[in-house]
């Protein structure tokens, strides 16, 4: 057991910091690259923030454990609200004035009905997968379409998200980062993954509470720590955003991938 719970630890850790520095990577390199502030924001920044929660979902499906993936994705999002927006509301009350961010709230909704409905039947087959990444691939290019034109066409997010955007790093150190998360990410994903299933057996837990419980308040600890500095600076729609853009990914990226990699039935309890 004490050797399972160094392993959770250490990956948790390991994962958060390498989703810390590859998001500051991937944000640095494609502002290099002269892509928006506005499209960084919604996609890169959006995407980075939930690749804990697809890389450790991704593993936990190759290992043979699927459901953990499920757990962790929809523990991810209870947590993104419940905590993680909770926390952030407490902190400094809050005010939307985005129409970015107000017109994502109901996709969220849809995008949620969505999945519900291909889960109707009792099992995430390779085919519902193939389609929650295709779908969140074209949701990614409706985002970055309005980020396009948003920047014409100035939104308050952006000022947000240009003043989140990472200072004084150098070209070679946002390529480094970037390569960095994406090495240390898979690595940390397996710690964590292999610590999660062995404390599960151990305890006669399923995936799936593990994955509601432990992994997804881990992999929910960068949209937190975001959350939380985002309030502090009163970048609400910032901070707003970033939780729904979280919770759509997850939605389709993370249940997606873990579809695509194994099919499994949904458990009954």
């Amino acid at each position: 057991m004490i050797e399972a719970v160094a392993f959770l630890i250490v990956g948790l850790v390991l994962l958060v910091y390498s989703a810390d520095k590859f998001v500051i990577g991937a944000a640095a390199t494609a502002s290099y690259l002269g892509v928006s502030s506005m499209v960084v924001g919604l996609i890169v920044i959006g995407f980075g923030t939930s690749a804990p929660e697809m890389v450790v979902s991704a593993i936990a499906a190759m290992k043979g454990n699927p459901h953990l993936a499920l757990g962790n994705a929809i523990g991810s999002n209870i947590t993104n609200i419940a905590l993680v927006l909770g926390v952030g509301i407490s902190v400094s009350p809050l005010l939307i004035c985005s129409n970015t961010v107000k017109r994502e709230l109901p996709i969220l909704l849809v995008v949620t009905l969505f999945v519900l409905l291909l889960m109707w039947d009792g099992e995430q087959s390779r085919m519902d997968g193939a389609i929650l990444i295709a779908s969140m691939f074209s949701m990614a290019l409706w985002m970055a379409w309005l980020g396009l034109r948003k920047s014409r066409d100035k939104d308050i997010l952006e000022d947000e998200f240009e003043a989140e955007m990472p200072q004084n790093v150098s070209k070679k150190a946002a390529w480094l980062w970037l390569l960095f998360g994406i090495i240390m990410l898979p690595v940390a994903s397996h710690l964590m993954v292999h610590g999660a299933t062995t404390i599960a057996k151990m305890m006669g837990m399923s995936d799936v509470i593990i994955g509601l419980t432990i992994v997804a308040l881990g992999t929910s600890l960068p949209e937190l720590s975001a959350t939380i500095a985002c309030m502090k600076k009163n970048e609400h729609d910032l901070a707003l955003g970033n939780i729904i853009g979280s919770n759509m990914f997850n939605l389709l990226g993370v249940l997606g991938i873990s579809a695509s990699i194994k099919a499994y039935k949904l458990p009954e309890s």
